[in-house]
């Protein structure tokens, strides 16, 4: 019995000793988890906003570069251009021509918004967005040595009061059609 009686009081003596952590010990260690899981929060909440905002740019740039594309297709196959304001150009195209569909037609292209905020169109439908100037046409007509030119300047800006972020887009396109005076 006296083994018996030995292990219950080696048992009882180790329940009742003071070994363990300290109120302060365990809250000294909660602030420090505390600092660390708010510090990597942050950069993850902080990362996810750039990727959020890069792939926004990067949608608005793809935009305006498909716009402009397709613009100087038509401009170049175009046997006429009119400028009616910096903003608006009318395209004169061919039936010959694959954008007009077998038919002579003319194509508008024009920016719509307001102050900092501009959509190009064609037609009236929205091709590219976030364009923070309205005057993107330029005009040369045709001259003796060279074609009619059609510079398009194209800002792109998710937001202005960012300008480090502003991306510019600026195509020459050249009258192919167009006969020199």
């Amino acid at each position: 019995m006296t083994a018996a009686r030995a292990l219950r009081t080696a048992i009882l003596r180790r329940l009742r000793s003071q070994d363990g952590y300290s109120l302060i010990e365990l809250l000294g260690v909660m602030s420090i988890l505390v600092v660390v899981l708010t510090a990597v929060t942050t950069l993850f909440v902080q990362g996810s906003r750039a990727e959020i905002d890069l792939n926004k740019r990067f949608q608005a740039q793809q935009e305006a570069r498909v716009a402009v594309d397709r613009m100087r297709r038509e401009i170049h196959c175009a046997s006429s251009i009119t400028l009616s304001s910096a903003s608006s150009v009318t395209v004169s195209l061919p039936a010959a021509c694959p954008a007009s569909g077998g038919v002579a037609t003319t194509v508008t292209w024009d920016t719509a918004g307001s102050a900092s905020r501009h959509t190009l169109r064609r037609n009236g439908v929205a091709l590219a967005d976030y364009i923070t100037d309205g005057s993107v046409f330029t005009y040369t007509p045709p001259s003796a040595s060279s074609l009619g030119l059609l510079v398009v300047n194209l800002k792109v800006n998710l937001d202005p009061t960012q300008t480090w972020k502003l991306w510019n887009l600026t195509s020459n396109v050249a009258l192919r059609n167009s006969i020199r005076a």
